[in-house]
């Protein structure tokens, strides 16, 4: 199995009242995350709102990471920003801090073909003695990673992994059944409500943001399917998409973006992982009434008393 695998889930980024990053909180998250068997950490992704951080803040939320962690479990870094040379900067600096691995998406606000986007990821490679994984999220990068890109890259070295947020499933099976010789390349879905059909189709992990609220359940869906019993797996799968009806509780006040990470965060401060559920700007928190809302959904999938 690649080194890279299991339940890594994208750490929530906890801000202070004054929108400065709440590192008890974070270092909380951190140890909550380990504690509940996860098998990496990935910061510096959406679900940590990296677009929100300069570069400064980036590069002390990473050396925090790897310090916290420790060796404990990989660390891969988000190293997310529009054009080539703007990320191998940031790869750079995650190197420097000890990143195991770095994640890339394809470039952004630029229109960009795949033959550029494939030349994007081959200069980050050249540039930066660092594993690449790439990252295909055209829902917040407007550009879809294709099945030939991704393959390409793997096949030629350029990339070590694929972090799957498409939600397009039967690309992600194509991939696997392209790659499937390539035993050092994996692939992980960040699909947190079908991960056990995922796995099931021979994916090598997930990235679930819910799993910054609840690591345990995912780590027990992960070991279900390891030993093979698919019904205690899709028992599992089945309470975390009710606990996972949380991110749906604010849609229509705020963006998609924020009522998601939004409810991540104030579902961890209601289980007390960390103090405030803060939003970057413009983001708009969640209320008390929406905080009540996703306190039973809690309590109905066995997690708040």
């Amino acid at each position: 199995m690649t080194k890279f695998h299991g339940v890594v889930p994208p750490v929530v980024t906890p801000l202070n009242p004054d929108f400065t990053v709440d590192y008890p909180s974070y270092t909380r998250v951190l140890e909550h995350l380990i504690g509940g068997g996860s098998h990496g950490v990935f910061v510096l992704g959406s679900t940590s709102e990296v677009v929100f951080h300069d570069e400064r803040t980036r590069q002390e939320i990473l050396e925090h990471t790897v310090k916290v962690v420790n060796g404990r479990v990989p660390v891969i870094a988000g190293v997310i920003d529009p054009t080539t040379d703007r990320v191998i900067n940031h790869a750079r600096i995650a190197k420097a801090a000890g990143a195991a691995a770095v994640v890339v998406t394809a470039p952004f606000y630029t229109v960009t073909s795949q033959s550029e986007t494939l030349d994007h990821f081959r200069y980050i490679r050249d540039a930066v003695d660092i594993p690449l994984v790439a990252y295909d999220i055209p829902v917040c990068v407007h550009v879809k990673l294709a099945r030939a890109t991704v393959t390409t890259l793997a096949r030629e070295g350029v990339i070590i992994g694929i972090k799957d947020s498409s939600g397009d499933d039967g690309n992600f099976r194509y991939a696997l059944l392209d790659l499937a010789e390539y035993r050092d390349v994996f692939l992980m879905t960040g699909s947190e409500i079908v991960v056990d059909n995922a796995l099931q189709m021979g994916a090598h992990g997930v990235v679930p943001g819910l799993a910054n609220v609840d690591p345990h359940g995912y780590v027990r869906l992960w070991d279900a399917a390891q030993r093979g019993d698919w019904a205690a797996a899709r028992k599992e799968q089945e309470r975390l998409c009710r606990l996972f009806e949380i991110v749906w509780v604010a849609q229509g006040r705020v963006s998609d973006g924020a009522s998601g990470a939004g409810a991540f965060k104030t579902a961890m401060r209601s289980l007390g992982v960390i103090a405030t559920n803060v939003m970057p700007r413009p983001r708009a928190a969640l209320d008390e009434a929406e905080t009540a809302r996703i306190d039973v959904i809690l309590r109905s999938t066995g997690l708040l008393g």
